[in-house]
Parts: structure tokens; sequence; C-alpha cells
């Protein structure tokens, strides 16, 4: 059988978006090029330079080997694929099949062939970390500050709600919300049978993987054929007793720990530890898991310290109707202007509330003052957190403690006041797919929420950018048509007055 070999990245040097002409792209058709496309519109707003500078230094080229690619193709095509909601495959397709989106990637011309194979996606995620993507995200900020207002970057305004004014005495500026979610990994529903199966059948893999590099008489036996039935014979009932779940469970775990003691016999007959790396994290996984499910089954319990769910996902519980329990990270956002910026990423559930503190000292590290106005939900709320924020002159927008006066309840969180970051989770979730993380890997699975957030970011400077197009247009007509216009209106006032002076009737208009 011929071997699927991948087929190379073609060749493409960065240019800077400065020197790229929109009249100049040539497309397989007769026209141009339309200048309000989304596309269009977007890439030029975008700091590309700063952008590609920033992936250079966190993922230098090397001086050996095939050149890179080019950076702006590798951030574009992680743009494009979380702005449409695509798999990696159909992105690859529709950047092949799109000029719009070739120009997006900075493309002088339109080609026919794909950018790079898709697969190289996941490794892109990796060089995408979250650090790299934060970084990408305060540059976004300052040069969508620095265009709007014409100031310095660093001055972060009032969010959505307008400018906040800075502190009388402690200098604190802008306005910044805090909320905490969930971002679901698309996983199948753990179950422990489930678990404990899969288990055993990674077991199952790996004594296959041994018998084949140290082929010494018979194959061990392992009854997998046994085991599965044991297995489907409780998955497969509609409704099965709790003696059942516990009898099938007793079972799996018998197979898994024969299946252990013959893996450990026959890795005692290598001198170097035979396993990829793939297959030797599985393997360091399932012990995890089953020492898990047999202190559950022993105990007669469903809970455990660190439970594995899915490999790398353990469970975040949550006090929503919709989902009690969800399976995923959590992440903390802020929201300055507008714009998100990702504080956290955690496995493991934590409450976000005791982490207020670094949460602001970050705020601080970003701009380099603390914030004059924060707005959460009660969960910040704690005398700890009221007390520290009032040290540093931030006001706090939430109910206080006791009964509240008259003066205090103009300081309550108004409905709707914190509505923008929950319209940015919705966003990222129905829009963007954050819904349902589709990567595999904890750090993939980290660049790719990190890599909504860019999108999320993207999408206000896009619309922020019409905004700007408006007064641009006015600062146009004021210097470049105003000149013109004013000799023919001098010449329509003074030919007024002229005639309001010939007229006996009207010369009082004049005076």
């Amino acid at each position: 059988m011929r071997k699927n070999t991948k087929r190379r990245a073609p060749r493409c040097e960065y240019t800077s978006s400065s020197q790229l002409s929109f009249a100049g792209f040539e497309t397989p058709f007769h026209n141009q090029l339309d200048p309000s496309n989304r596309w269009v519109v977007l890439s030029s707003q975008i700091p590309w330079d700063d952008l590609v500078g920033l992936f250079n230094r966190h993922n230098p080229p090397k001086a050996t080997g095939r050149p890179a690619l080019n950076p702006r193709v590798l951030i574009g095509a992680v743009i494009i694929k979380h702005m449409l909601n695509l798999d990696d495959r159909e992105t690859i397709a529709q950047i092949t099949e799109n000029m719009y989106l070739q120009y997006f990637l900075g493309y002088s011309s339109y080609t026919r062939e794909p950018p790079f194979d898709p697969s190289l996606l996941v490794d892109i995620r990796k060089r995408l970390s979250q650090e790299l993507i934060g970084e990408m995200n305060e540059k976004i900020h300052g040069f969508s500050m620095k265009k709007s207002s014409g100031k310095d970057s660093g001055n972060p305004g009032g969010g959505e709600g307008g400018p906040v004014a800075p502190g009388p005495e402690t200098g604190n500026k802008g306005e910044v919300t805090y909320d905490a979610t969930a971002c679901p990994q698309d996983i199948a529903y753990p179950t422990d049978l489930g678990l404990l199966n899969k288990a055993r059948e990674i077991t199952e893999q790996i004594i296959d993987v041994l018998h084949r590099k140290r082929p010494e008489g018979k194959k061990p036996r392992t009854y997998r054929k046994v085991a599965r039935k044991a297995y489907l014979r409780v998955a497969q009932s509609k409704n099965p007793s709790r003696r059942a779940i516990r009898k099938g469970l007793k079972s799996q775990l018998q197979f898994l720990r024969r299946n252990f003691a013959t893996i450990e016999k026959q890795l005692d007959g290598f001198g170097d530890f035979p396993l990829r790396h793939k297959l030797q994290r599985k393997y360091w996984i399932i012990q995890t898991l089953y020492a898990q499910q047999l202190e559950m089954y022993e105990t007669n319990t469903h809970q455990v310290a660190d439970r594995i769910v899915s490999i790398h996902v353990r469970p975040i519980v949550r006090g929503k109707s919709r989902a009690r329990t969800e399976f995923g990270a959590k992440i903390h956002l802020s929201l300055v202007d507008g714009y998100s910026f990702l504080d956290t990423v955690s496995w493991d559930a934590f409450n976000e509330g005791t982490h207020l503190t670094d949460y602001v000292e970050r705020y601080r590290e970003r701009f380099g003052f603390y914030p004059a106005k924060v707005l959460a939900d009660r969960v910040y709320c704690s005398r700890e957190n009221r007390k520290w924020l009032k040290e540093r002159g931030i006001k706090l927008a939430a109910k206080p403690l006791g009964r509240p006066s008259a003066k205090a309840v103009e300081d309550h969180v108004r409905p709707g006041e914190r509505n923008p970051l929950e319209g940015k989770f919705g966003q990222a979730k129905n829009g963007y797919g954050m819904a349902r993380i589709r990567a595999r890997l904890s750090n993939t699975s980290e660049s790719w929420i990190a890599s909504i957030i860019l999108v999320l970011n993207l999408v206000k400077l896009a619309g922020a950018a019409l905004l700007w197009l408006g007064f641009s247009a006015w600062e146009w007509l004021e210097s470049q048509a105003m000149p013109s216009v004013d000799p023919v209106l001098r010449y329509l006032r003074t030919k007024t007055r002229l005639r309001l002076n010939d007229e006996p009737g009207l010369a009082i208009l004049n005076g």
C-alpha cells in the first residue's frame, strides 16, 4: 500500500501590511476585491507587524533547516478557524477556495495551493501559547485605544459604559468587569464502567505492542472477548440495576489488574523502556485511573480527589440549572473597554472570589495603575476583598454589607452593567465554539480557548473601525474639502448681505 505523504506548504515570506497593495491583488477574475468585505476591513485594522513580532519573539526561527512558514499565515489561519467555527480540514479548504481569506493572510495574488497541511494546526496551537496570545490581546487593546483617542495607549477608558474619571488622590483609572465560566470539552459523558473499559483496551494495546517488540513464546492471554462481553452486558442494558453496575465494575477492575501484572512482567525483559511517549503517558494515566476507581469501589462512594474523567479532563461542579457538572477547563475573564483578557485557565475547580486581589494586581501590571472601579458579582465581595480595595481607593460596585443607606444604593451594580461580559461569554460559546472545545491535549485546549478570546477582541476591533472611519471622513472633509468650499460660502454671504441692504424692508434683518 502506498504511503500517504503530507504536502509541503508553499514558501511565503512575511511582508509588512504597510507594503501590501489592495489594488494590486491578482484574482482569477477580471474584477477587483470589494473594499467593504469583512475580511478586507479586518485585515486593514489588525496590527500585523506587532503580532508577527510577538510570534517571532516567542518562536524564534531556526538558523538551519527549511525556512519557517509565514507567521501571518499561521496566526491568520487560527483566526479564520475560530471566527468561522470550522474544523482543521475545512479551514484549509476554505482558505484554498476563498480569495478574500487569502488576501486576509497577506497573499499578493490568488493561488490554488493550500497554505499547509491541516495536521499542522495542532503544532500551531502548541506554538500559540496562552502567554503569547495574552500579549497579542494587550497589543490589540493598546492599538485600539491609540487609534480611537490619539492618546497614550496605556490609558484604558471605562468599558462599554464610557470613561471613568480617575480617583482624586489615588490616580486610579478605568473600569474593569470580572467573571468566570467553564469551557466544556468535546468528550463522551463519562461513566466509571466506560472509563475502566477504555483503560482495559489501552492495556491490551500495550500488551500487543510489547509482544511485537519481543515475541518470545505465545502472546499473553488477556480474555479481551470475555471482558468486552461483560462490559456490553451492562452498558447496553436500558436500566441496569445498581447491583449489575457494581458487578460490572468489579469484573473490569479484575481484568485491568491482570493486564497490569502481564505488562510489568513483559517490561522486565527490556533493558530500556520500550513504549513511545504517547503510549507511556496513557499507561501512567490509566494506573492512576485504576487506583481511583478501586478506591471508590472499595469505599462504595462516587467521589475522589482529582478524579479523572477523560485522560486529562476533570469535572467542574457548578450551581447552574442547565448543567450542574461540566467537563472542561474553567477560565476567568477581565473586560476592559470592551476588550477581553484571559486571566486564568484551570483544569481544577477554583473559587474566583479568593483571587480578586491577583486579578486587580494583574490589571496594574498591564496598564501601570489600579482601576478606578471594579464590577463583580457577590462571590467576589468578601470582607477581605472589600477592605483590600478600599485601602487602594478602588470603588467596588456591589451591594454593601448590612442595611444599605440611600447613598450606598447608588453604588450597586445596576441590572445590565455586567451584561457586556455575559454577552462575551455567549458570543464566544454560541458563535465561536467555546462551548465545545475539540482539542485533545491540555496545552492545545488552552491555546484553543485563548484563540477564541483573541477573535473576540478582533471582532471588537473591526466594529470600532467603522467609528474610526466616520471620524476619519470628517477630518478629511475638514482638511481637504472645506478650504475649497469656504470661498463659495463667503461669496454667498456677501451677496446676501448686499441684497438685504438694497431691500428697505429687509435691511432691518441685516442689522
